[in-house]
């Protein structure tokens, strides 16, 4: 153990690969946490894809600790190990399912039900478009249960200009969602028409 207090962050295989990554490298810079990092055989692939062959060795020297997807035993599954939230980014419709309805054959899906049943932060940022009604009721019951569902949109109020910006944007307001003291960076707010956005 580091004696600092984790943050989980899972990656799934949605499309939507570089927020998880974002996600890590902004949580890696505060020395106050530990990220432990949870990788799909499905996010592998996607890192790969849409991220670069480097990704997920990129991703395993930011984390404190990289924990194999199949490993059920690892600390994480544990209640007992001191873990402030966890993020899901980006969550697949598939590893949504599985923790609504208890489906925990894999690290990424025990991980995030443990933090359901310490009644810790669980943020879900499910990456899919259109929902039909199956998805939309998984996403209710998922809330239900404790879950923060929040989507991947991007703040167009804020002027993005380029695709790195929309996703700092989306992976700082996750991290905040986690509602721990001073985490850096904050998300950039609304303000207000005229006003200066920061």
């Amino acid at each position: 153990m580091s004696g600092r207090p984790g943050i989980i962050v899972g990656i799934s295989g949605a499309s939507g690969a570089a927020i998880g990554m974002r996600i890590v490298e902004l949580l890696a810079d505060d020395p106050r946490y530990a990220v432990h990092l949870v990788v799909s055989p499905a996010a592998e692939r996607t890192l790969t894809e849409e991220v670069g062959g480097d990704a997920l060795a990129r991703l395993r020297a930011r984390a404190f600790r990289h924990h194999l997807h199949s490993d059920i035993g690892a600390a994480i599954a544990s209640g007992s190990y001191p873990v402030a939230g966890m993020i899901v980014a980006p969550c697949s419709i598939r590893t949504l399912s599985a923790i609504a309805w208890g489906q925990l054959d894999n690290l990424l899906t025990r991980a995030a039900d443990v933090q359901l049943k310490e009644r810790r932060r669980l943020v879900l940022l499910v990456r899919e478009t259109p929902l039909h009604l199956g998805h939309l009721r998984t996403m209710l019951q998922a809330t239900e249960i404790g879950a923060i569902i929040a989507p991947p949109m991007p703040a167009f109020y804020l002027k993005p200009q380029s695709l790195d910006e929309v996703i700092d944007q989306i992976a700082a307001r996750a991290i905040n969602l986690l509602d721990l003291t001073n985490l850096r960076p904050p998300a950039r707010i609304w303000s207000g028409p005229g006003a200066d956005d920061t």
